[in-house]
């Protein structure tokens, strides 16, 4: 049996009832239209070979598989794991259900497809109790890590990209997350709130001025999308930062973006065991670079 095979070869199987057709796209896509006769097993899914063995139980008999558009790996991802599972002819439908569309056959339309996600114009408030920033510090034997609370904030879009922002970072959140030992962790808390690293007492905020935004030629799903420039301000300290992120309209309105960076401390003045500042540090040698991470999520805009 051929690899691929064409709409109008799939169309001569279905009439003569001689193969189990599966689509493989997601369950919400299966749900406003299918192929007449086709099965659903999502190739995503943990229980994808369950959901095989439940619409094509016969390993012998020719089993043809589909996705949307036959532009990804998804179909040819299906036909592996069933030849692996056993399944004897295994062939894909050349161009997905796309192709199947455009040789003019019908389908089944249970459900109209959800209109395509808007990004609109406007102001879009921080949602604090969602949004975080993640922090990593190391040194040559060990790393710790952690949260800091996001006070405010706000992001403005215009033509679907930021074009200015402002967050806010409550200092005296900063948190440990992996010392389990409670004496451990207060000491670490204290220490980072000190004078040695941020000195929470004199500058309680730290801040990022968000003030450019550049899409990213070529972006796909899953990777940044969007080039940020801004202003990062830290103990008083204020100095340029530019970095990929990847933003993302959600269902309801809101944007979601996540954003991965390494900051040199000792640029905003974090200076404590830093081997290009202080000599015969011992155990208390700490690399300069933090890594942060950015999680945000905003409300619904003004």
């Amino acid at each position: 049996m051929n690899v691929t095979m064409s709409a109008h070869e799939l169309k001569q199987l279905l009439s003569a009832d001689s193969v189990s057709l599966l689509d493989v796209r997601l369950p919400e896509d299966f749900a406003c239209r299918r192929i007449n006769g086709a099965g659903n097993a999502c190739i995503y899914e943990m229980v994808f070979l369950e959901r095989v063995a439940e619409c094509a139980p016969n390993l012998e008999r020719v089993v043809v598989v589909y996705d949307d558009s036959g532009t990804s790996q998804a179909a040819w991802s299906a036909k592996e794991k069933l030849e692996r599972a056993g399944y004897c002819n295994v062939a894909i439908l050349a161009g997905g259900l796309q192709s199947w569309l455009a040789a003019g056959f019908a389908v089944e339309q249970l459900t109209p497809p959800p209109p395509p996600l808007m990004v609109r114009d406007g102001i879009y408030p921080l949602d604090t109790e969602k949004s975080a920033v993640e922090w990593v510090g190391r040194n040559i034997n060990n790393r710790h890590y952690g949260r800091i609370t996001l006070s405010g904030g706000e992001v403005v879009l215009s033509k679907e990209l930021p074009v200015s922002g402002r967050f806010v970072m409550e200092m005296d959140s900063i948190t440990n997350l992996d010392l389990q030992d409670e004496g451990w962790r207060g000491m670490l808390h204290r220490h980072l709130k000190s004078d040695d690293f941020f000195d929470v007492e004199r500058y309680p905020t730290a801040t990022f001025e968000l003030s450019n935004a550049v899409a990213i030629a070529g972006a796909t799903l899953g990777t940044p999308n969007v080039e940020i420039t801004g202003m990062l301000t830290i103990k008083g300290t204020t100095l340029p930062l530019r970095f990929p992120a990847m933003i993302a309209v959600q269902e309801d309105g809101t944007i979601k973006a996540q954003a991965a960076v390494d900051i040199d401390r000792t640029l905003w003045n974090v200076c404590y065991g830093s081997g290009r500042l202080y000599e015969r540090l011992g155990m208390h040698l700490v690399n300069d670079l933090i890594s942060i991470e950015l999680f945000i999520v905003t409300q619904q805009p003004t």
